[in-house]
């Protein structure tokens, strides 16, 4: 199951790249008791994502990224940020700090909401019904396979439980989750920055470093550690599979409920993003059992990228789409009813071609290992599994699935991916704001009396909800 933030292509010869620097490298005490290779040849590194100055570049720019699009979402109708007529880059920067104090400071609301519903999750991880699988042999540990305890297809419908539940009584509605975005999103940040470090010098502590090249910036980025663990709980799986999609789908059900709070109906737009990151969510927990062979999880180490991507990238940057359709009155972006049943149709029969075919590869892998478990979990998509499938088998013993999707395709999930990234921002319609007389004036107004326009912009919301 694709439950990964990033759709990039890694060839699997890196793996056998990093063995070839063996015989270049010290050994250092693993946190298994066997010898930990560290590569002391550092002209023989190949670096993803730029190398050092790559990765610094991507830690600065993920939050600055996710802060400027929230502002373009929040104060500037959906646009892009831009100085107005006679302000300065250093006036626009000063503005643009400004308003992320004003509306994105890490309230201790924000923080319980997010820590809340993170502890929760990770309960339901460890006591919530699941089944157990083995991953793929980790040769660095004498060929031992992790058992991974896979609960997060009942975790998903507890966690939608619970949620209605404290929207129903009062507790905590919904909506809070589209009223707090900014602190909440602030949190999920610092979060973000808080685990990768503690993941990074706990790996040292601990003994349990792997595969480091001895550049820190880039070893902080890439990770120290391959499966950091705290009893049954694999924060790798945790992060993947939970955090990411079943805030991205709250999310959704929070614009849901603004809107029908608000206006006494939720319009079909919304309703389409609800059932997409629902259909996404449930997949990802549905299928978790599939994915602990997949390269993330016996390759990839829990560095800030996957850590912070998980918990703070993914669900506030992917939910654009939502924030959008939930600060406009929806007749702003109704589409024609037979073009959105189209698109509903279409959007079906892309997610189940995803589906089956994530279904198809992950359970390819589990068959050669017999291993593979069948859950009746909803749905029952048919052609998830091909029975005897076509293989070619590779130099280094390993096969590749040619059968199924994977026989008309090459990495159909990937075209998917893109279908999904597409309809999600084809469904907030077509409307600009560019030539409009009323966002320029709008833009001008912030320029001058922003602190008083978010206040009264607060107040006209709570006007209108009451």
């Amino acid at each position: 199951m694709a439950a990964t933030s990033r759709n990039h292509t890694i060839q699997f010869e890196a793996a056998k790249r990093a063995e070839d620097h063996a015989h270049q490298s010290t050994k250092k005490p693993g946190g298994n008791g066997q010898p930990e290779l560290v590569n002391t040849s550092k002209q023989s590194v190949e670096f993803e994502f730029g190398g050092s100055l790559g990765a610094v570049g991507l830690i600065v720019g993920f939050p600055s990224l996710m802060y400027y699009m929230w502002i373009g979402a929040t104060y500037y109708d959906g646009q892009m940020p831009l100085p107005v007529d006679g302000q300065t880059w250093l006036e626009f920067g000063h503005r643009l700090l400004s308003l992320v104090y004003i509306g994105a400071f890490p309230t201790t609301k924000a923080w319980a909401i997010y820590w809340s519903f993170f502890i929760v999750e990770a309960l339901f991880y460890c006591f919530m019904p699941g089944v157990s699988g083995y991953g793929k042999s980790l040769q660095h540990e004498g060929g031992r396979q992790l058992n991974y305890y896979c609960s997060a297809y009942s975790s998903f419908y507890a966690t939608i439980l619970l949620a209605a539940a404290l929207h129903i009584t009062g507790i905590f509605p919904l909506y809070t989750l589209i009223d707090e975005f900014g602190p909440i999103m602030s949190v999920a940040i610092i979060s973000g920055f808080l685990n990768s470090f503690i993941a990074y010098f706990s790996a040292f502590w601990r003994g349990r470093t792997h595969r480091l090249t001895g550049y820190s910036i880039y070893d902080f980025f890439m990770g120290a550690e391959l499966n950091p663990r705290i009893g049954i709980l694999d924060f790798k799986m945790f992060y993947e599979v939970r955090i990411p999609w079943f805030i991205l789908f709250l999310l959704s059900c929070g614009a849901a409920t603004r809107q029908y709070e608000r206006y006494g109906y939720v319009s079909w737009e919304v309703m389409f993003l609800v059932m997409a990151h629902f259909l996404y969510a449930n997949a990802c927990a549905k299928g978790e059992q599939l994915i602990i062979t997949s390269w993330d999880m016996y390759f990839e180490k829990l560095g800030f990228m996957l850590t912070f991507w998980n918990l703070a990238g993914v669900p506030f940057s992917y939910c654009h789409c939502t924030l959008y359709l939930a600060n406009r009155d929806p007749v702003e972006y109704r589409w024609n009813p037979y073009s959105l049943a189209a698109l509903f149709i279409a959007y079906l029969f892309v997610y189940w071609v995803w589906d089956t075919c994530n279904s198809q590869k992950n359970g390819f892998r589990q068959m050669e290992r017999g291993q593979l478990v069948h859950r009746n979990a909803f749905p029952q998509l048919p052609w998830r599994v091909v029975r005897n499938p076509k293989a070619i088998k590779t130099e280094t013993s390993d096969r590749i699935l040619a059968d199924g999707w994977f026989g008309l395709a090459r990495k159909p999930h990937y075209t998917c991916d893109a279908f999904f990234a597409i309809c999600w921002g084809l469904i907030t319609g077509f409307n600009t704001y560019f030539s409009n007389k009323r966002r320029w004036g709008h833009v001008a107004c912030q320029t001058n009396f922003y602190p008083e326009l978010f206040l009264y912009k607060s107040a006209v919301s709570k006007r209108k909800a009451n």
